[in-house]
Order: structure tokens, then C-alpha cells, then sequence
């Protein structure tokens, strides 16, 4: 059973590193609606991942604890010990994938977020941002 859930792990950190990739490509271009029609299928990814984490934890602490005398390395078997470090190794690679998708995030989101000052600017009114008296979509010079 630890098997099966170790390679279901891996098939849903390979899906979520897919789909990070193809995101990043995205942006690249500008294609911002296809990345939005993926968050779903993400946060599907995200949650089967978390469950089969806890079953991986469940599976071993059942091992651990119906032989308190062995370590772990010596209950499980050289695929499962395989897996464990393929799990490993593909949650820094998500991890990175990730990162480098944050940094053209916040990247992506400040150039707008300038942009939009430049059009409509605002001003601090308490904690609050409103609107500047002086703002209009349209300047005509003659």
C-alpha cells in the first residue's frame, strides 16, 4: 500500500511541476486566461498530493509502530526507500519551478500595478487609497 501511495505522490508532484512549467511559459507570452483556467485543476493537484502525504505518514507510522525495534530504513524495501528519495528530490525541483514562477508573478504584477498608478492615480486618504482629484483617463493637448 506504501508503494502505491509513493508513486501516486510522485505522479502528482510531476502533474503540479507540468503545469507550473507550462504557467511560466504563459507569462512569458501573455497568454494570463489559460493560467487562470488552470488554478483549478492546481488546487485538485495540491489536495490529492496533501492526502497521499498523509497516508505515506500513516502507512510508515504503522511500520514504525508495529516493529519499535527496527529503524526505517530496514522496514521498508529498496523501491519504497527509491520513491521516498524520487519524492525527495521532485519537491525541490516544484519548489524551484515555483520560485521562478513568483519572481514573473511579482514581476508581471508590478509592472500593472504601475502601469494603473500612471492612468488613475491615487492618493492615501488614512489607510485608505482613493482616487486623486486630478485623475482622467484622457489628456488632450493642442
Amino acid at each position: 500500500m506504501l508503494a502505491f501511495h509513493l508513486q501516486s505522490a510522485l505522479k502528482d508532484l510531476d502533474d503540479l511541476i507540468a503545469i507550473s512549467q507550462q504557467d511560466i511559459e504563459d507569462i512569458k507570452v501573455a497568454q494570463h486566461e489559460s493560467q487562470f483556467e488552470r488554478i483549478g485543476l492546481k488546487e485538485d493537484k495540491i489536495k490529492s498530493f496533501e492526502h497521499r502525504k498523509a497516508m505515506i505518514d500513516h502507512e510508515i507510522s504503522k511500520l514504525m509502530c508495529s516493529h519499535p525495534e527496527h529503524d526505517m530504513a530496514t522496514l521498508l524495501n529498496d523501491d519504497e526507500q527509491a520513491s521516498l528519495q524520487q519524492l525527495k528530490v521532485r519537491l525541490a525541483e516544484l519548489s524551484d519551478v515555483n520560485k521562478k514562477y513568483a519572481k514573473m508573478v511579482l514581476s508581471v504584477g508590478t509592472f500593472y500595478n504601475t502601469l494603473l498608478e500612471r492612468v488613475i492615480p491615487t492618493e492615501m486618504e488614512g489607510y485608505d487609497r482613493v482616487t486623486s482629484k486630478n485623475a482622467s483617463f484622457l489628456k488632450v493637448r493642442v
